[in-house]
Order: C-alpha cells, then sequence, then structure tokens
C-alpha cells in the first residue's frame, strides 16, 4: 500500500511540476484560433516527455530507499556488511566511479542499482540474495549493478523515455487534431478542440504509451546484456556471472518497485514487455563472448 501510494503521490506531484513549466514557458497554448501551432506543441511535448523522465531519474535514489524499505550500510555492523561495502568498492575503483551508497533490502534474490549520475549512485541487494548466494555469485550480481552504473544506463534509459515520451505526446495531438478537423468539416460555429480531438488523444496516449513501452523494453534488454558483460569483465573472468544467473533462473525473483524494476538483476521473461531478456539467453551471451 505504501509503495502505490507513494506511485501515485508522484506521479501527481510530477505533472503538477510538468503543467506549472508549461504554463510559464507558455508551450501549453498549442491550440489556437489558427490551428495548431506546431512549434508550441514540439515544445509542449519535449517538456512532458523528458520533464517526467528527468524528474523520476533525479528523485531515483531518494524513492527507492523509501520504497524498498532500504537499510542502508553508511557504518558496517559486522563481517558481511564490510564485505559488501568493499565488494563495492573495489569494482567501483575498477570500473571509474565514485563510491556508491550501499544497501540491504528484505525480499527474495535480486539486487538493484540506481542514482543520477555515476559518482552519486547506490547499490542494493536483498537479504535473499545475500542468503541463497555464494560470495562468488553475490560478487557477480554487485559487479552486474556497478556495470550498470558506470555504463551510464539510468541516464541512458531515462533519454529513451523521454524521446519515447515526446513523440508520444506530440503525435497523439497531431493526430487527435486532424481526426477533430475532419468530423467538424464544414462547421465554423467553435474555434476550440471538438470531443472527436479528446477523444482520440486520450486513446492514442494509451496506444502509443503501450508502443513507446515495447521499444524502452527493447533497450533495457540489449543493456542487461552488456552489464553482464561488465560484471564478467570486473571479475577477470565470466563463469561467476553464468553461475549467478545459472542459480537465479533456479530461484524465486524478488518482486521490486516499479521505480527501480528495470535496474534490477532479473525481471518477469519472455514479453515484449520485459526489462530483462531470458535467463537462458543471458549466459547464452557469456558463452559465446570472447574472453
Amino acid at each position: 500500500m505504501k509503495r502505490i501510494l507513494l506511485f501515485v503521490l508522484t506521479n501527481v506531484l510530477v505533472v503538477a511540476v510538468l503543467g506549472v513549466v508549461a504554463s510559464l514557458l507558455g508551450v501549453n497554448r498549442y491550440l489556437t484560433a489558427n490551428g495548431l501551432n506546431l512549434t508550441a506543441l514540439l515544445g509542449f511535448a519535449l517538456v512532458m516527455g523528458f520533464g517526467g523522465a528527468i524528474i523520476s531519474l533525479l528523485i531515483s535514489k531518494p524513492m527507492a530507499k523509501w520504497s524498498s524499505g532500504l537499510r542502508m550500510i553508511d557504518n558496517p555492523q559486522n563481517a558481511d556488511e564490510a564485505w559488501i561495502v568493499d565488494t563495492v568498492r573495489k569494482f567501483a575503483d575498477k570500473a571509474g566511479i565514485g563510491m556508491p551508497e550501499v544497501g540491504i533490502f528484505e525480499g527474495e534474490p535480486n539486487a538493484f542499482a540506481t542514482g543520477a549520475f555515476k559518482n552519486s549512485s547506490l547499490v542494493a541487494v536483498s537479504t535473499g540474495l545475500l542468503q541463497g548466494m555464494t560470495h562468488e555469485e553475490i560478487e557477480a550480481v554487485i559487479g552486474h549493478e556497478v556495470a550498470h552504473i558506470a555504463n551510464g544506463d539510468m541516464v541512458t534509459m531515462t533519454l529513451i523515455q523521454g524521446v519515447m515520451n515526446t513523440f508520444v505526446v506530440f503525435l497523439s495531438r497531431v493526430i487527435g487534431y486532424a481526426v477533430d478537423s475532419f468530423l467538424r468539416r464544414g462547421d465554423d460555429r467553435s474555434s476550440g478542440p471538438g470531443i472527436g480531438y479528446m477523444i482520440t488523444t486520450i486513446v492514442l496516449d494509451i496506444v502509443l504509451g503501450f508502443a513507446a513501452a515495447i521499444v524502452v523494453a527493447w533497450f533495457s534488454r540489449q543493456r542487461e546484456f552488456r552489464a553482464d558483460a561488465g560484471a564478467a569483465q570486473l571479475m577477470g573472468r565470466k563463469q561467476p556471472m553464468m553461475n549467478a544467473l545459472a542459480r537465479l533462473g533456479g530461484l524465486p525473483a524478488g518482486e521490486l518497485p516499479k521505480a527501480v524494476e528495470a535496474m534490477g538483476i532479473t525481471g518477469k521473461m519472455g514479453q515484449l514487455f520485459a526489462t530483462h531478456p531470458p535467463i537462458e539467453e543471458r549466459i547464452a551471451a557469456l558463452q559465446n563472448a570472447k574472453g
């Protein structure tokens, strides 16, 4: 319930902020008496498309901490916590990034990385991962998450999401205006948008949003292959990552909050909207990789 409330509240606040920004820039007045102002519409689409994605990126760390119930390891309390922090530090140094914050959350085997900047990021692992895997396998999983950060995956996915969002907002309104103009041809009683515009825009926002999600998910799956290869490179060999993936394939995957799901080590498999490729494909890709 807490996660649902946070998700809804965050989206309401983001939309409100973007609405104020669009109003201040004057780009929300793209429907004029003379027709559709494409320049203003493009500005509106860019604000709404990239604005939401960028805000989500900037608040990703605090959102992850709150929604996952993370316990941050600021001062390790035992040998296991010290080992986790040392492992993250070792890989961060090797990858050339700043030391991420480190946290542990309760749940089935999973892990994730998030944060807006390479030198101000977060790596989190679940209790299920720590209890169900060997140290070498856990190292591989941590290396995978550090590779995500080093590859700039959080920013890359934000930019891709922003581009997709922009296309959705722009195209739905252009097509909505065209449909409305066709339905109201010869009617000069009102220059404002009609019901055809409103219904078409709402429907296309949904339909094109699904299409955009498929594109974003495809890019996310390619990013997983790169992070697996990055973990193998950080460890100096690929077998530990292959072993970790094989073990994860036999363990129940922990469910992550939507805000960090795309950065987790596991995800829903075999679907167009899956953010992660099937475990089998990831292992095969590592087996076939050079080195």
